[in-house]
């Protein structure tokens, strides 16, 4: 039996083993469940830029977060590429009435292993050297439904492999 098999059979009887994990939501602004808008049209009340300025009531999103099981303490890393205007701590997205798809994350994260207690867990976030191309993002998927979504790696962010 190796350690992860050990940690299983005891995470059975000691909840301890299942107490801190990547349990932070990797998107919680602009979905029903942190709602208060007053007409209650959660997807174009709050954008990506508005989300940092509210506190959330039922959780909180980050890049690779990891929290306890009650989301109490959150711990993930804030991003900056001396060429934004703000810190990165949360992925960048469309809402439902800014993507031609509906709601959609524009970033480039995996998820790329874990033991199923959490005691190992590998994340690739790729964030650009560059400025972050925000606004392009948001103009160019103002297009049909019928045409592809524009993605980051559409806007050449990454053409000079960095």
């Amino acid at each position: 039996m190796n350690a992860e098999q050990e940690r299983l059979l005891k995470s059975g009887h000691d909840k301890h083993w299942k107490k801190w994990g990547p349990y932070v939501a990797e998107r919680q602004w602009g979905t029903v469940r942190e709602d208060y808008s007053p007409e209650g049209n959660a997807w174009s009340y709050i954008n990506h830029d508005l989300a940092r300025s509210y506190a959330y009531r039922w959780g909180e999103d980050a890049i690779a977060g990891f929290c306890d099981a009650e989301q109490v303490l959150c711990l993930a890393p804030v991003f900056w590429n001396e060429k934004d205007p703000i810190l990165k701590a949360r992925l960048f997205g469309l809402t439902n009435n800014e993507g031609n798809h509906g709601e959609d994350v524009k970033e480039l994260y995996f998820q790329l292993d874990s033991t199923p207690t959490h005691s190992y867990c590998k994340f690739l976030y790729k964030y650009p050297q560059a400025r972050f191309p925000y606004e392009e993002l948001l103009e160019k998927n103002k297009r049909s439904r019928l045409s592809p979504e524009y993605e980051l790696a559409d806007t050449g962010i990454f053409n000079d492999d960095r």
